[in-house]
């Protein structure tokens, strides 16, 4: 039997010319792909589930499904005259939280006559762009009507003026161009499987997909910024205080760039260049005009110890730095290759500011498409490589992140998505440029999203960078947790007034700096999560979104402990560390992510890619899990727990019970860490490093009396002068494991 041609709604006396008409104006408003319509049974029954993201998702789903729909709607929407004639029109199912069981046994009857009816199980409209906690309804449906139920995610509309976006409805902008959407199909999960948990999954993994069908992950990320840039010549792009406060325009730094970029395309012949700049006008001039020469630029981390930048110099096959004079005098003992050129120089040997003259005006005069055209900038980089970071993680040797130009548009995209950087942000940029999150979240996505950003050369010059928040007016910081505790004693409230975000990551946000931070500057600090590979961002909690109608419910943006929902476009997998056998995503387990954003292997070592990635999953080697709601909560990473006599012992909760039975204050820094080491009696032994002075015996009474485990009690403990950090903010694992392991012999 052919299947029916696909109409608005599975009520037959729907007028005809209506339903034409919405239909051609949704075509032209919107550009609807699909995959996996074949899943789809031709006949028979089946609840179609899927996520919520606008008010035209209605719509949108039917021109992409291959069979009529019903739809199930929250009654209350009847008291609205449009929505009552809406459904009545097209044969919505109402339902009400108060007599629930009316709504069902309707939508029940319609599946046992062959027809196709889905609910939105998230019960509204995601008011975060995330998917939010999966109802249970439509298992009943699917059980008592004994027919399958297929996911189907919905991707695109968020954004747009039917959607939440910007914490309004329909007040926004409209696109000049069709939106394009992409509705992906899953596989039919049979009635006596089909559980929120499944349907849960299923709905993240078709987001993932669907996601990856964006066209704009195909593009060219020199291109983009160009193009971006060149739409806002007068806007001020950058705010460098590092020095001399500078500022630079959207136009003056496209047309620097590009007349470098000629000049690097002339003279080098390798593909890969090192860039060794702090953040600020330099950095973002050097690795735009990288990008543009069509090469690929490698922010070295001029912190790490001489050796590993020779490592990183040799794989990536770096023959060419540039950084400044000043920069390569404040760094002695970095590695300096042959071929090392100034920055100013260079852009003088370009040309200087006749050249970017030249530049300055085409930025102003010249349609934005122009301007990569004449840089003979490609329209496509999808999966070639974009940049180069080096990451030991906090433990091991460098390894080179190859990041695509997918991956970094991806997560640019994904972050832009969430409302929480909006264009007329002020970003704080002082992580360096070599940290995954200085080079994505503070030096590209500002050029792609039109932010202005202020920066310093260093995260850890406290309260010069709380003198640019107040006189810049910043509206956004970011950072990991060890660079913003300073602020607790080192700034005062008039200092952040204008701060409406502060976000940080890489380590686990303490308890103590949450509260402390919120009570003295009133305001709560949003725990993310992500790692180089990531590109980074793969989770961040946000606001909870503003409650429009008297009807709407409340949804958490953000969750205590929790370091937020994943991103649009990710998936994720809970998996049992020991047997690598699934667990549900509720319970804590080993942490695999998917997603546009996700790394394509690390440089010509395929020993450890092969490690990390598994079937398309990256292993993050983090322990978590998710709760109902999507939020994920990180329980430590995998190499910081210890199996001690069998038993698993996480050296953060040490840490952290340690810190509360001396009452010690790490406002001015790490006082301590835990190390475990090999222990030929019971597999590992723990060994405490700090900066305190306090005996094994003071320490193990303190912590019986706490009622800490025998075995979770360190057993050697060894005064440092400072603990290990690496440049990001992290801790050095590998250095610290270096001085317990001296410790033991």
């Amino acid at each position: 039997m052919a299947n029916p041609r696909p109409s608005l709604s599975g009520r037959s006396h729907v007028p005809v010319l209506l339903e034409l008409a919405v239909v051609v104006i949704a075509r032209l408003m919107y550009r609807v792909r699909s995959r996996g319509r074949e899943n789809f049974p031709a006949t028979g029954g089946v609840v179609l589930v899927a996520n919520h993201l606008s008010y035209v998702d209605v719509v949108v789903l039917q021109l992409a499904c291959p069979r009529p729909i019903r739809y199930v709607g929250h009654q209350g929407l009847q008291a609205h005259s449009v929505f009552d004639f809406v459904f009545r029109l097209s044969g919505v199912i109402p339902i009400s939280a108060a007599r629930p069981t009316d709504g069902m046994r309707t939508a029940i009857k319609a599946l046992q006559n062959g027809e196709v009816v889905c609910i939105f199980a998230e019960g509204s409209i995601s008011r975060t762009g995330q998917l939010m906690a999966i109802r249970k309804g439509f298992e009943v449906m699917a059980r008592r009507a004994n027919v399958p139920v297929v996911p189907a995610f919905i991707d695109g509309l968020w954004g747009s003026v039917f959607s939440f976006a910007g914490n309004k409805y329909l007040w926004k902008s409209p696109r000049l161009m069709p939106t394009p959407v992409f509705v992906a199909f899953g596989r039919p999960i049979a009635p006596d499987q089909a559980d929120g948990p499944t349907a849960r999954r299923a709905l993240l993994d078709l987001g993932a997909e669907a996601f990856d069908e964006r066209p704009v992950l195909r593009r060219h990320l020199a291109r983009e910024a160009v193009r971006e840039l060149a739409k806002r010549p007068g806007h001020v792009e950058i705010i460098d205080c590092g020095g001399h406060r500078r500022e630079l325009t959207s136009a003056q730094l496209l047309a620097a760039a590009a007349a470098l970029s000629r000049r690097l395309r002339a003279t080098l012949e390798e593909k890969r260049v090192g860039i060794v700049l702090p953040p600020g006008i330099g950095a973002a001039i050097a690795n735009l005009a990288v990008a543009c020469a069509g090469k690929v630029p490698v922010n070295l981390n001029f912190t790490a110890g001489r050796a590993a930048i020779e490592a990183s110099l040799r794989v990536a096959g770096i023959s060419t730095v540039l950084t400044a004079d000043a920069v390569r005098a404040k760094v002695p003992d970095f590695p300096w290759p042959a071929d090392t050129r100034d920055l100013a120089a260079e852009i003088g040997a370009a040309g200087g500011k006749r050249a970017i003259l030249r530049w300055f005006v085409a930025a102003w005069v010249l349609p934005n498409q122009w301007i990569p055209a004449l840089l003979g900038l490609p329209r496509t980089g999808d999966r070639t490589e974009a940049a180069l970071l080096f990451t030991s993680g906090s433990s091991g040797e460098p390894k080179g992140v190859v990041l695509t130009h997918r991956n970094l548009l991806a997560n640019c995209a994904q972050i832009s998505s969430l409302s929480i950087l909006p264009a007329n942000a002020r970003l704080l940029g002082c992580l360096p440029v070599f940290h995954s999150f200085g080079f994505t979240v503070t030096l590209w996505y500002p050029i792609l999203r039109g932010c202005t950003v202020v920066t310093l050369p260093s995260p850890l010059e406290t309260r010069k960078i709380a003198g640019a928040i107040r006189d810049e007016e910043v509206t956004v910081l970011i950072g990991a947790p060890t660079f913003v505790r300073p602020f607790l004693k080192k700034a005062v409230p008039a200092d952040l007034r204008s701060l409406d975000l502060v976000v940080t990551g890489a380590e686990k946000l303490p308890d103590d700096l949450f509260e402390g931070f919120r009570k003295q500057f009133h305001l709560e600090i949003m725990q993310g999560y992500g790692l180089t590979e990531t590109a980074p961002v793969s989770n961040i909690n946000q606001p909870d979104p503003m409650i429009v109608t008297d009807t709407a419910e409340h949804q958490a943006g953000k969750r205590a402990g929790a370091v937020g929902r994943l991103l649009p476009g990710m998936t994720a997998r809970i998996v049992d560390p020991d047997t690598g056998a699934d667990k549900p995503l509720t319970e804590t387990g080993l942490l695999w992510l998917r997603g546009a954003n996700i790394f394509t292997g690390y440089l010509d070592d395929h020993a450890k890619t092969a490690s990390a990635l598994r079937d398309g999953w990256f292993v993050t080697g983090d322990l978590g899990r998710f709760d109902d709601d999507g939020f994920l909560f990180i329980e430590g990473r995998l190499s910081r727990f210890s199996k001690i006599g069998g038993e698993m012992v996480p050296h953060g909760t040490v840490e952290q019970k340690i810190l509360e039975v001396f009452d010690w204050d790490q406002s001015d820094g790490l006082l301590i860490t835990v190390v475990g080491i090999p222990d030929p009696a019971k597999g590992e032994a723990l060994v405490l490093l700090t900066i305190r002075e306090v005996s094994a015996e003071t320490l193990r009474e303190k912590l019986i009396a706490a009622g800490l485990p025998n075995l979770w009690i360190p057993k050697l403990v060894h005064p440092v002068e400072q603990i290990p950090l690496l440049g990001s903010g992290k801790t050095d694992l590998k250095s610290c494991r270096e001085l317990a392991l001296k410790v033991a012999k």
